[in-house]
């Protein structure tokens, strides 16, 4: 018998939901029958079946307004949130190297959608007594490589920072709030860069992928996570199985971290 999540008829919104871990996440809780919904700057290729789409720059207060009126409009109001919005363009170089514009980019990414969007929607759940507020930080947050994930890095611990505040204050609401802390996952992104690290170094994918992993310290795992794995840890946690669960941050790194 399969372990039955419970997220069946459940109002679910997941934020950058069309490439990598956010389209396996959305795929998992469509699949479990969740209404689901997820933001974009423009719509996938090939829509998933039965997904709603919300066309959106969250990275600016706007989009977040814009997603909000769409959430009420669609589903009035949300059981679960999963922030996963994400990523880094700053250069490499070190400290340096990041201006204000870099600095001002990667918190936009990847700490200021999180925080806009439970403004907004939060009190909905507060009102109703329940819901689930789920964040997607990283284990460069505690791992900061200065070379090139300083600005990143920083953006993201400071999203499990504001998290752990905000599972303090609203917990004794009925709202729980978590975080996931994926490291290297092995996602179209992942292996475009392998393949351009092993273009550099005269090998193949594989060793493209040896030369990320050596970069991280190693994983003991032997491998990057992969992105329906996280997405199923993230339906875990979201669902009444995990109803005690609250105020952690839930590291998948095939052990990366030398202390997690």
């Amino acid at each position: 018998m399969g372990l039955d999540l419970g997220l069946d008829g459940k109002r679910v919104l997941v934020t950058g939901g069309t490439r990598g871990t956010g389209a396996a996440t959305v795929a998992f809780f469509a699949a479990e029958g969740a209404q689901v919904l997820t933001t974009a700057r423009s719509l996938p290729a090939v829509p998933l079946p039965g997904v709603g789409y919300i066309t959106a720059d969250i990275t600016t207060p706007e989009g977040c307004d814009h997603v909000a009126e769409e959430v009420d409009r669609r589903l009035g109001g949300l059981d679960i949130l999963v922030d996963l919005l994400g990523g880094s363009a700053a250069p490499a170089g070190g400290f340096a190297a990041l201006t204000d514009a870099h600095w001002q980019h990667e918190l936009s990414l990847n700490l200021l959608p999180a925080v806009r969007l439970d403004r907004l929607l939060l009190p909905g759940m507060i009102a109703r007594g329940a819901g689930v507020i789920l964040h997607v930080t990283s284990i460069q947050g505690r791992m900061p490589l200065p070379e090139s994930t300083t600005a990143y890095a920083a953006a993201k611990a400071a999203l499990s920072t504001y998290s752990k505040s905000l599972s303090k204050e609203v917990g004794p609401k009925g709202i729980r709030v978590l975080r996931v802390s994926p490291g290297w996952i092995e996602t179209e992104a992942a292996l475009d860069l392998a393949d351009r690290l092993a273009t550099e170094a005269g090998t193949d994918r594989e060793g493209g992928k040896a030369l990320i992993m050596q970069a991280l310290g190693g994983i003991p795992l032997g491998r990057p996570a992969r992105p329906a794995e996280v997405a199923e840890l993230i339906g875990f946690l979201c669902s009444g199985r995990a109803a005690a669960i609250t105020g952690s941050e839930h590291v998948i790194d095939g052990g990366t971290l030398p202390l997690a």
